[in-house]
């Protein structure tokens, strides 16, 4: 199982910073480069929704010796579903923001058609997120989203964070995958050090909700919110 980290560049995901490991820091938010150093880790996945924190990431992970897989989440336009791209090194990088310009420059979204002639194979690995995929959608809002992937030969990620539909997006998604013959990958998708900071990431949630002043804490009104394992520490026990 991997552990794929968001920070707090991504508004609304995560509580967890890019900053520096500080022994001396008490309370406050946990750096993700903490954590890593704290459990001896060489590798950080990191998956954000903009590329704001991408210069922080690269500058700390090359200073502490860590191995930075970034990826970058992307809504796929009339589509209603997410991709995440991950750039494999610093050409990568580059072609990474050449879709990032593309997809954000105007309608927060990129068409498939626009991903695929942007596409570079060598140095791009398309992902499919458990939460919020085509799978998801169609599974879950009966939709029908048909995306055309051979292009790109992407890894499927699986999850299971005690969230009561996990085990049939998780069937749904293995047969899609073995289908297609197409590679799946154990995760754990991290916003938070530890189970008993969930309060505190349902707290900003709510801030960063457009509908901020008619939720409340007694009353989030947070769609699936309902699991306090997107944490390491449900990472280091999982079941």
């Amino acid at each position: 199982m991997i552990p794929v980290f968001t920070s707090h560049y991504s508004i609304g995901k995560s509580i967890l910073t890019l900053g520096l490991p500080d022994k001396n820091k008490e309370g406050g938010s946990d750096s993700i480069f903490s954590i890593l150093q704290e459990n001896n880790m060489q590798d950080l996945f990191l998956i954000e929704n903009c590329l704001t924190g991408l210069p922080e990431a690269l500058s700390n992970s090359e200073s502490l010796g860590i191995n930075l897989r970034f990826g970058l989440t992307i809504n796929i336009c009339n589509q209603g579903h997410k991709v995440v791209v991950f750039a494999k090194n610093t050409n990568g990088v580059k072609s990474l923001n050449q879709i990032y310009s593309a997809a954000f420059s105007s309608k927060d979204c990129i068409t498939e058609s626009k991903l695929k002639d942007l596409w570079d194979k060598e140095n791009l690995m398309l992902c499919i997120p458990f939460y919020d995929s085509f799978i998801f959608k169609n599974t879950m809002n009966f939709e029908n989203c048909t995306p055309e992937l051979n292009q790109f030969d992407p890894v499927f990620f699986l999850e299971n964070s005690n969230l009561p539909f996990d085990g049939l997006i998780r069937e749904k998604v293995l047969k899609y995958s073995s289908s297609f013959k197409l590679k799946t990958q154990e995760v754990r998708s991290i916003f938070y050090k530890e189970k008993s900071d969930v309060d505190a990431l349902q707290t900003y949630k709510c801030i960063c909700s457009k509908k901020f002043g008619k939720n409340t804490l007694s009353k989030p009104n947070l769609n699936h919110f309902g699991s306090d394992d997107f944490c390491f520490e449900s990472y280091l026990q999982p079941k």
